[in-house]
């Protein structure tokens, strides 16, 4: 099945990987040489998009933050191959656990400023504005919601936010977006910094809704969460952000309760619970600015003061 790659024949180990989401193949390679590489095999039908994103990744590879860099791409017997550089260290889901309060924080700094890094690369995408794209996404969400055999309590609430909000996409600049940025695919390296994997999501629209995968840092870690919103705004968030913010994450809710039917009861409670957690953070959207963040960042001040 590797036949086709560049250099499989010095490849001395080979471990599937059977992390994420993703449909593609991915397997950890060891060379003769004991050089570590990462293979991503992906259906022929995405090559476009594929090659796509190995041009990205050679652009985002010349920015200075770590990351899974490209090392090669091209057709192999099983659709299309990528090879990328290997990342050594500790998924950062589970690393960040081991990290007292201010060390979270700081960690979440660093990825805010790496996601501010990936926003500054200036790549055309020929799209819609983002106004459009985003508008017809909403149309097509809350549809799929509506129609879904299940619902949320108070799930008509998320609705309302989303109708009364949606002038706030009007006139945004769209932006290369990694598609799926959160701690779960973040590395912490042998070096005790912040690596970035798994581009494969990549987007073009609003920086700011990269941010709608925040929910998954707090369930990790809410002083993390907090350290990524004041890296990327360099502790300065505009109000408009938190009411985007909250647009997203009520968008990103309404639509994983349909996502989730076919994967099951565990998935459907998980989104259910996710739903509950976002009308108490936003007290039923009474706030813009969820509760997660304003508990949190007190606690972090205080911790701060306190060790001075």
């Amino acid at each position: 099945m590797f036949k086709g790659i560049n250099g499989n024949e010095s490849w001395d180990i080979i471990e599937e990987v059977n992390k994420g989401w993703s449909e593609d193949k991915k397997y950890h390679i060891i060379t003769k040489n004991k050089e570590n590489l990462l293979l991503r095999i992906s259906d022929i039908k995405f090559y476009e998009r594929k090659q796509k994103e190995y041009d990205i990744l050679l652009e985002l590879s010349k920015l200075d933050f770590e990351m899974s860099k490209p090392v090669d791409f091209g057709i192999c017997e099983s659709g299309v191959y990528m090879l990328l550089t290997w990342v050594e260290g500790e998924d950062l889901e589970t690393a960040i656990l081991k990290k007292n309060t201010m060390e979270q924080y700081n960690l979440g700094i660093k990825s805010g400023k790496i996601l501010k890094k990936i926003h500054s690369l200036n790549i055309s995408s020929n799209l819609d504005s983002w106004e459009k794209r985003f508008n017809k996404k909403i149309g097509m969400k809350i549809k799929a919601y509506l129609e879904c055999p299940l619902k949320y309590e108070n799930g008509e609430v998320f609705i309302e936010y989303i109708n009364r909000n949606r002038h706030l996409l009007k006139d945004i600049r769209s932006t290369l977006q990694h598609g799926d940025y959160h701690v779960g695919n973040m590395i912490l390296t042998n070096n005790d910094d912040i690596a970035i994997i798994d581009f494969n999501r990549y987007d073009f629209g609003d920086p700011y809704e990269e941010f709608n995968r925040i929910i998954w840092d707090v369930e990790v870690s809410k002083p993390f969460a907090v350290g990524k919103l004041d890296g990327y705004f360099n502790g300065n968030i505009p109000e408009k952000f938190f009411q985007l913010l909250a647009l997203y994450i009520s968008v990103n809710t309404i639509s994983s309760l349909p996502w989730a039917i076919p994967f099951g009861e565990e998935q459907i409670n998980i989104m259910t619970e996710q739903a509950a957690k976002a009308l108490i953070d936003y007290d039923y959207f009474n706030t813009a600015i969820p509760k997660w963040y304003t508990d949190s960042k007190c606690m972090i001040i205080k911790e701060f003061q306190d060790k001075k």
